[in-house]
């Protein structure tokens, strides 16, 4: 294969209707038939996504003649009977915007390469080149691939995984660079914004530093952050040597949304490690063609998720009392979702084909995220192995012998029996417990763990004596419509539905300020009755329907009250900036 040649060519003859046109030559392949193949998912979003039906006038030619094409499936497109090279022509659709998928406009274009380019079936290790022909009105090229050239833009992937994992924004991005823990890196701003240059390079340059330090090398020589930036903008994806963000443009100088943007460069680039390399077995190599599935998201995304604003804490920029609050905010997120009595962790993990990224208005019954989760068991594991080993060591050790086993050693993924026991001869710590919970809907007692380091996870609800019908509504065009119905309330015990429309209560009318609804709750008894009114697919029905004490809850994470001074000394290494 050392004579074969893959090269792209990407140009834009309709930006403006959202429309990027590839060629692909290939060269000194074997004569006969080619299959040709577009990825169905993008890795880091693990959802079936299709991308095949943007693909639009595919053809193939040799010597100017063309060549037959056959589709063989919804995601491969065969070449009959070639004699070693053709060009293949193609137009790609994109106007979806998110940090996974194409957006094109007469504005600028990102390209998600799995959405983008097709592969020859078999050759996935193959090399690549790939020609960027810039539109007049655009000027430059964001991407983590190597530029070949500094005449024109001509990029090489080692092979397709690194391609495909290799995103590119072109345009007119404000761009500047910065070198932080001995690594090139590039932040590419789209869509304007009140950011402040400055300001951002030096944060995220402590960001960079400390997350190095956790897991003791920078195994990139570039880095590329891509920023899109809207009205309202959020979310990220991780990649190999650049993450794609998505944020609000005028909502840099707000405190709260600026330190919620650090979190997510934090989490992002922690992905560097954790799931770019060290990894479950099942997400690497990577099928293109169908789900991969794995248990262990919970450890790739959940840790992350609890690093995030750990790391934001020790870079100084955020007090403990922030810290706290953010991680609390990880228990309320599960524990007010009953669904949690119904999903595990690892469950969730594997459900994340179907369930994470198709909610609808049952959800919140019957799945949880394993990002928050996953976060609540690391910070268990965390302070279980503070607390074990008398502040020697922490999660970071763990994270840092797996990433030199795993990933620099055997060069694999993990299994996650594999990763407990590591965890387990690292520290001299029993941390069966906990990975065994995140397999179990049975909750853990996380005071058992706070509790070793001077803390204490507290429900600010638990003595309230509110009540709740179990339903939540929303406005729409004067109507009020139920949304969600919560597992176990009166409310579902009694048979509302999603999408009632909410008429009277008691005999009086329901306005859309809430007040009847008010009324009944500040005024009603735990298991009264309240004769529910509503148009369903437009029958008049009445509900009676019982009152039930509110299952919402409120934790805070607060000093243990008569903490003795080594939990408070552990509990200052946990928390240590």
């Amino acid at each position: 294969m050392s004579e074969s040649r893959i090269h792209f060519t990407i140009s834009f003859c309709e930006p403006q209707a959202h429309y990027v046109e590839i060629e692909m030559d290939i060269s000194g392949f074997p004569s006969g038939n080619l299959d040709l193949k577009m990825p169905v998912w993008t890795p880091g979003s693990y959802l079936i996504r299709e991308f095949a039906r943007h693909i639009e006038c595919l053809t193939a030619e040799s010597d100017n003649n063309l060549l037959q094409t056959v589709k063989q499936n919804k995601n491969t497109w065969r070449v009959v009977n070639h004699e070693g090279s053709a060009k293949i022509s193609y137009r790609v659709y994109g106007f979806e915007a998110s940090v996974r998928t194409n957006f094109i406009n007469i504005d600028h274009a990102f390209l998600s390469p799995a959405a983008t380019f097709l592969y020859p079936d078999g050759y996935i290790d193959h090399p690549s080149t790939v020609t960027i022909n810039l539109p007049a009105q655009w000027t430059t090229v964001s991407t983590g691939l190597p530029r070949l050239s500094k005449d024109i833009h001509l990029y090489q992937a080692d092979n397709f995984d690194i391609l495909f994992d290799s995103p590119i924004e072109i345009g007119n991005q404000d761009t500047w660079q910065f070198e932080a823990a001995g690594v090139q890196h590039e932040f590419a701003m789209v869509g304007g914004g009140n950011y402040d240059k400055r300001r951002l390079t030096e944060d995220i340059t402590r960001i960079v530093e400390e997350e190095t330090a956790i897991w003791g090398e920078n195994p990139n020589r570039n880095y590329v952050f891509i920023t899109h930036n809207y009205q309202t903008g959020s979310g990220g994806l991780e990649h190999l040597n650049s993450t794609v963000l998505g944020a609000s443009r005028n909502a840099y100088q707000s405190d709260t949304a600026y330190k919620n943007f650090l979190s997510l460069v934090a989490h992002e680039y922690f992905h560097l490690w954790n799931v770019k390399r060290l990894r479950p077995a099942a997400l690497g190599p990577f099928n293109y063609n169908e789900e991969n599935y794995t248990e262990g998201l919970w450890i790739m995304e959940g840790f992350t998720a609890y690093y995030d604003n750990l790391v934001i804490r020790r870079c100084g920029l955020l007090s403990v009392e922030e810290y706290l609050n953010m991680l609390a905010t990880e228990f309320n997120l599960v524990y007010n979702r009953p669904g949690y009595r119904i999903q595990s962790a690892a469950l969730a993990s594997f459900d994340t084909w179907i369930k994470q990224y198709r909610p609808d208005e049952n959800t919140p019954n019957t799945s949880i995220s394993y990002y928050n989760k996953g976060a609540m068991l690391a910070a268990a594991l965390d302070v279980q192995i503070i607390a074990g080993t008398n502040g020697q060591k922490r999660l970071d050790d763990v994270l840092r012998a797996a990433y030199a086993h795993f990933f620099k050693a055997e060069n694999r993924g993990f299994e996650e029996q594999e990763f407990a026991a590591l965890a387990e001869a690292i520290t001299g710590v029993d941390l069966s417990d906990i990975f065994e919970a995140a397999h179990s809907v049975a909750e853990l007692d996380y005071n058992f763990y706070f509790n070793k380091v001077g803390y204490e996870l507290v429900d600010l609800l638990h003595d309230s004596t509110e009540l709740s019908l179990g339903i939540r509504t929303t406005n729409q065009d004067g109507r009020i419509i139920i949304k969600h119905v919560e597992r176990g309330s009166g409310a579902w015990d009694a048979g509302l539905n999603v999408d009632d429309e909410l008429i009277a209560i008691n005999g009086n009318r329901a306005d859309t300020a809430g007040k009847e609804l008010e009324f009944l709750l500040n005024h009603g008894k735990v298991d009264d009755i309240a004769d529910i009114m509503v148009a369903r697919d437009g029958l008049i029905r009445i509900i009676h329907t019982p009152l039930r004490k509110t299952t919402k809850q409120q934790w805070a994470i607060q000093e243990k009250k008569n903490a003795s001074e080594r939990e408070r000394d552990l509990g200052r290494i946990w928390l240590s900036a």
